[in-house]
């Protein structure tokens, strides 16, 4: 099987965190888990390209490399909304008409809204540069409070880490969700956030020890085919359901249904991708109750079907 080809777009004084965080995700070879990306790096200018921490890298490929990737990933541009090098944006929107997939990290969106694949769309950057997003480019729906954006064809991230994940989003996309579990768990990284979660939480400080959520979290993974509510949840917890609701938006960005719902969805599409169980019965062990509630709930946050889906990504790891 071909591999996809991701091709980042590198530009001096190019950001090592943004292009690590792509590189980790799709050009990392790990010992038992199938290999599906071949990684290569770009600049308009080939030859020594200086970082933001001081030190060069070696690019060995132009623009030229953007002719036959299948996606196309920006990690950062700095300073954020100088102007693109017209070559540049000319290969990006070259290789966004033969259908590659394009994709910002961070400040990248930059340069795709230079690049007008943003008109008449949602997008996100980095909080600290929505507002200069939205002011230099009107005609770019900016969201300053998700993690990020995918319209299929073009895809934007909030902060470094909001690039991770959004690249395992990708994966998901991909290669399903099983797939991408194995690359985040390599990784050590907790289950996939959602790209409608917040960019940050709203209290400064990180919550103390005796305030985590990560035992009720996996209490509750634990136990989806049983009767999950807000007062079951909040009675574990040993907090008022307020309290708990309050904690879910301070240190996850999203709500304990959303949060449960997302990982009802994440454990059906696992079981769809490496079982062959009939949908009612993967309906009740996730604690969707009936295969109609299932297909619904499916169809409203992947926009398919599970027949579809298992039909796409059936057994994913053997391929």
């Amino acid at each position: 099987m071909n591999r996809h080809r991701v091709v980042a777009l590198l530009h001096p004084p190019q950001s090592p965190f943004e292009l690590a965080c792509a590189a980790e995700v799709f050009g990392t070879v790990r010992q038992d888990v199938p290999v599906h990306y071949d990684f290569r790096i770009c600049a308009e200018h080939p030859g020594s390209l200086r970082t933001t921490l001081g030190y060069a890298m070696v690019v060995d490929a132009g623009l030229a490399a953007l002719e036959d990737a299948d996606t196309v990933l920006v990690p950062g541009w700095q300073p954020p909304g100088a102007p693109v090098p017209p070559a540049v944006l000319e290969a990006l929107r070259a290789a966004h008409r033969r259908g590659a997939r394009i994709v910002a990290i961070c400040t990248g969106a930059f340069v795709l809204a230079q690049a007008g694949l943003l008109n008449g769309r949602r997008a996100t950057t980095h909080w600290r540069r929505t507002a200069q997003l939205a002011a230099a480019f009107p005609e770019v729906r900016v969201d300053l409070d998700v993690l990020y954006v995918d319209h299929g064809d073009v895809a934007t991230s909030a902060g470094s880490g909001a690039g991770i994940d959004l690249c395992l989003h990708l994966v998901r996309s991909d290669h399903g969700a099983a797939y991408a579990a194995r690359i985040a768990r390599h990784m050590v990284l907790p289950p996939h956030r959602e790209g409608s979660q917040l960019q940050y939480a709203t209290q400064p400080a990180p919550a103390r020890a005796d305030e985590s959520l990560a035992p009720l979290l996996e209490w509750a993974t634990a136990r989806l085919d049983t009767r999950l509510t807000l007062g079951r949840l909040a009675a574990h917890a040993g907090l008022s359901s307020r309290t708990l609701a309050r904690r879910f938006t301070e240190q996850l960005g999203t709500s304990p249904g959303q949060w449960l719902l997302g990982r009802r969805l994440d454990a059906a599409r696992v079981l769809l991708e490496q079982t062959d169980l009939p949908v009612e019965a993967i309906a009740t062990r996730v604690g969707l109750a009936s295969a109609v509630n299932l297909r619904r709930r499916f169809r409203a946050a992947l926009g398919t079907t599970p027949g579809a889906y298992r039909r796409a990504f059936g057994e994913t790891l053997e391929r």
